[in-house]
Formats: C-alpha cells, structure tokens, sequence
C-alpha cells in the first residue's frame, strides 16, 4: 500500500491525537493541526505539528500550502475539531451556539475546501469527518452539539456526491461514548434558577460515567487508520458498543415519540 501525506485537524487530544497516531504508526506522513501546538503541546507521536486553527481562514490556509509546499500532495484530510458545551436548548445563549457552528461545521468546510483543489488535481483523496453517534439521534442537553453532528451527515452526504468523480472519497465517522478525558474540556451552562437544574445534574452525570467507561479512544483511531488502507473506504465507520449500535438501531424501527420516552427516561 502507498504511504500516504495526511493532515489530522484537531489532534492535540481525544480521537484527533489517537487517529493521528494510528496513521503515523501505519507509517504515513502525518500532520497534526490544531491551535495548541503554538502554546507548547506536545503533539502526537511520529507526527509533524502543525499550527491549524479552523475558525480562520488564514491559519487553515496556510497550513495546507504548508503540507503542500513540503510534500508537493496531500492524500488524506482528516477533519476531527470540535468544540462541545452542555446545555438546556432553553438557556444556551446564541454566542455559544454559534462558536460550536464555526468550529464543528464551518471549521471543517474550511478544510475541505481548502484540500479539494489539490485533492482534484491529483485524481485522488480521502476525506474521512468526524460526526457522532450523536449525529444520528440527539440526547438531552447535547442537543446543540447533535445539530452540529447531523449537519455533518448532511454535508458527507452532498460532498460524496459531488466529488465521486473526481476519485475522491469521503468517510464520516461515527463514535459512540469514548474514553479520553473530554469532561475536562467540556464546558456547561446553565442558569442558578434554572429549571432544569435536577435533570440537568442527573443527565450530565450518565453522560460522564457513560463516557468514562467507554470504549479507548485508540479504537476510533484504528478503525480510521484501517479505512485509510482500503482502496475503497466505507461511507459510513460505526465505532461503538453493541449497547450503542442498537439505540441508533432503535431510533429507525421505533415510533419517534417512544424513541424520544425512551431516551428521555435513560438520562433522567
């Protein structure tokens, strides 16, 4: 198999950094984007830091003329940045919404249509983004970050299809509850008086022992790092439980309204 020339957005910590690492131990040339890495972060094994910050246009542009200037092509965009705050769909103000939009969707059009040109000219390209579980059925309190989740679907779906082409390929990746420390960058608002106060405490608590006792995030990354090596990447990558795979199972054979009970009455 060709080794390929990679850039990881967002792989200074959780799934970005183990796919990251996945690919370089694969032996690709692998980039890893993201803004911590001018502020000292020790970036992933085997990889080649790279300054990438996806809410400017600027920053995302240069890094791809960087890796282009460098290796003369890039292969595999890999579009893992994202930013999560817990909320009441109620109380989350308008700024923060809007900051999750720039970076979970925006940041990663930015990618893409930054590498398309290049990824066009080389007859070749895989782009594999990073959507959720989350970005097929909602849960309470996350419901901003599942809306930035479903748009990615949507946007896999329409690129796919209109670079097919061009032989370019497009994998959306789908994690259920993954290890990985993200509680400790995971912000909450919600109001003193708020109430949804009891719900709130009790949901986000199921979240985190959810997620403390999921699966490594050194999974995603071989899972990510095996589509790589296909000639024919899946469209579609699940990585979660069994557990996981039958509530999006569920979401499809079920009434929506019992769908939603169900659900409601897990987190509460």
């Amino acid at each position: 198999m060709e080794k390929a020339v990679a850039l990881v957005a967002g792989a200074s910590s959780g799934l970005g950094r183990a796919v990251a690492q996945a690919l370089a131990a694969d032996g690709h040339t692998v980039y890893a984007g993201a803004r911590s890495f001018a502020k000292g972060v020790e970036p992933p094994q085997g990889c080649k830091p790279l300054t990438l910050d996806v809410t400017n246009d600027e920053s995302t542009t240069a890094a791809i003329q960087t890796i282009l200037g460098e290796q003369g092509r890039l292969d595999v965009l890999v579009c893992c940045a994202a930013t999560f705050t817990m909320a009441p769909l109620e109380e989350l103000s308008n700024e923060t919404l809007a900051n999750m939009m720039n970076v979970n969707v925006l940041g990663m059009a930015r990618c893409i249509q930054a590498v398309l040109p290049q990824m066009r000219a080389q007859g070749k390209g895989h782009i594999v983004l990073f959507s959720s579980l989350n970005g097929l059925f909602s849960i309470p309190f996350q419901g901003a970050y599942s809306a930035t989740k479903h748009a990615v679907e949507a946007y896999a779906e329409a690129l796919s299809q209109e670079t097919y082409g061009f032989g370019i390929r497009v994998t959306v990746v789908e994690p259920g509850d993954c290890r990985g420390g993200s509680q400790r960058y995971r912000a909450k608002q919600i109001n003193a008086d708020s109430p949804y106060a009891e719900a709130f405490a009790h949901g986000t608590e199921k979240i985190h022992h959810d997620e403390s006792n999921g699966l490594p995030p050194e999974r995603v990354g071989l899972a990510v790092a095996r589509a790589v090596r296909r000639r024919n990447p899946p469209a579609r990558l699940v990585v979660a439980s069994l557990t996981q795979r039958a509530a999006s199972w569920l979401h499809i054979l079920l009434p929506r309204r019992l769908f939603n009970r169900l659900i409601a009455a897990y987190y509460r």
